[in-house]
C-alpha cells in the first residue's frame, strides 16, 4: 500500500463525518396544542337555567359560564341572613346579665350590713352566673347563625359554574333546561402559552436541553416564525423509531395563533447541535466551520475536494 492510499484511508473517517455534518438539517415536524384542556362540569346536580358563554368565546379565570336553578338556595340565604342579622336575643341576654350583676352588687352590700341572709346572697350570685352563661350562649348562637349564612351562600355559589382558567371555550355540551349530573358542560382550552410537541432524532439528545430556544413556524397562512422555549425533554428514547420528544412553551398573548396547528421546528441559538469534527493527528487542515444560528455544520471550502497527494 503506497503513501497516497494510506493517507486517503486515514482521512476517510474524518471526511465522511464532515460531509455528514455539512448536510443541512431538515426542519422537524411538530404540533401546536393548548397548554391544558379542562372539561368543566357541575359540583352539584341541577338544571341549567342560563348559559353565559358560547363556543369560541374568550374567558378569564372565575368568570361565570352557566347558572343552575337555585330558588331554594336563594331562600336559604335570605333566611340565614335574617338570623345572622338578628340582635334581639343577644340584646336581651346582655340586659339580663347586666341586671343580674346589679342585683348581686346590691345583695353584697346588704349582706355586709347584715340585712339579708347568706342564702339570699348565694342565690344572687347564682342568678348572675346563669345570666352571664346565657349571654355567652347568645353570642355563640349568633356566631353559628353567621356561619350558617356563609354556608348558605357557598351552597348558592355552587349553582354558578365558573371557568377554572383563562382561555377559550373549546366546546359546549349541554343547553339551557338540561339536567346536569356527571356529564361536563364546557371544555376550556388554555391558549397562552401554547404547548408544542416536537419529535427529534436520537442524535440530538445531547444537544436539546431545558431552557434552550427553538424557532417554530406554524403551517398557517400569514403566520410568522416564533421563538419557543424547551420546558421538558423526555429522558427515554423510543427504540423502534430512534426518536425522543420535547415539549416547548410558545407565548401567545395576542391570541392570534390558534391551537391544533402543525408546524416546523428549527433549533435556534448560539450553540451548534454537535461538536466540531476533530482533525487527524498531524493534519493542518481546518475543521468544518460551525453554524451560529441553526443546527447545521458547514464544511470549509478547502475541504470540498480531496487534495491530490
Amino acid at each position: 500500500m503506497n503513501r497516497r492510499t494510506r493517507t486517503l484511508l486515514g482521512l476517510a473517517p474524518w471526511l465522511l463525518a464532515a460531509a455528514h455534518a455539512a448536510a443541512p438539517l431538515q426542519p422537524l415536524g411538530c404540533l401546536i396544542e393548548p397548554k391544558s384542556v379542562s372539561d368543566v362540569g357541575s359540583p352539584v346536580v341541577g338544571v341549567i337555567e342560563t348559559i353565559h358563554v358560547e363556543r369560541g368565546d374568550r374567558v378569564v379565570a372565575g368568570q361565570p359560564l352557566a347558572t343552575l336553578r337555585a330558588d331554594v338556595e336563594r331562600m336559604s340565604v335570605n333566611v340565614a341572613h335574617g338570623r345572622a342579622q338578628g340582635l334581639g336575643e343577644l340584646k336581651a341576654a346582655e340586659a339580663n346579665a347586666e341586671l343580674a350583676r346589679q342585683k348581686l352588687a346590691r345583695a353584697v352590700d346588704l349582706a355586709n350590713q347584715q340585712f339579708i341572709s347568706g342564702q339570699a346572697l348565694e342565690q344572687a350570685r347564682a342568678e348572675a352566673l346563669v345570666a352571664d352563661n346565657r349571654l355567652v350562649q347568645a353570642r355563640e348562637q349568633r356566631d353559628i347563625y353567621g356561619r350558617e349564612h356563609e354556608l348558605a351562600r357557598a351552597q348558592l355559589g355552587m349553582r354558578t359554574i365558573r371557568s377554572p382558567s383563562t382561555g377559550v371555550v373549546a366546546d359546549r355540551y349541554l343547553n339551557e333546561g338540561e339536567r346536569v349530573e356527571e356529564k361536563p358542560i364546557f371544555r376550556i382550552a388554555v391558549v397562552d402559552p401554547l404547548r408544542v410537541e416536537v419529535v427529534l432524532p436520537a442524535a440530538l439528545f445531547p444537544t436539546v436541553r431545558t431552557g434552550m430556544a427553538m424557532r417554530i413556524t406554524p403551517e398557517f397562512p400569514g403566520a410568522l416564525p416564533r421563538i419557543a422555549q424547551v420546558v421538558l425533554v423526555d429522558r427515554v428514547i423510543e427504540g423502534a423509531s430512534n426518536t425522543f420528544r420535547a415539549r416547548l412553551s410558545l407565548p401567545n398573548k395576542d391570541g392570534a395563533l390558534p391551537a391544533g396547528l402543525r408546524c416546523k421546528a428549527d433549533i435556534a441559538g448560539g450553540e451548534s447541535a454537535a461538536p466540531a469534527v476533530p482533525l487527524p493527528t498531524g493534519s493542518s487542515r481546518p475543521p468544518p466551520s460551525r453554524g451560529g444560528s441553526e443546527l447545521n455544520l458547514q464544511i470549509s471550502p478547502s475541504l470540498r475536494a480531496v487534495p491530490r497527494l
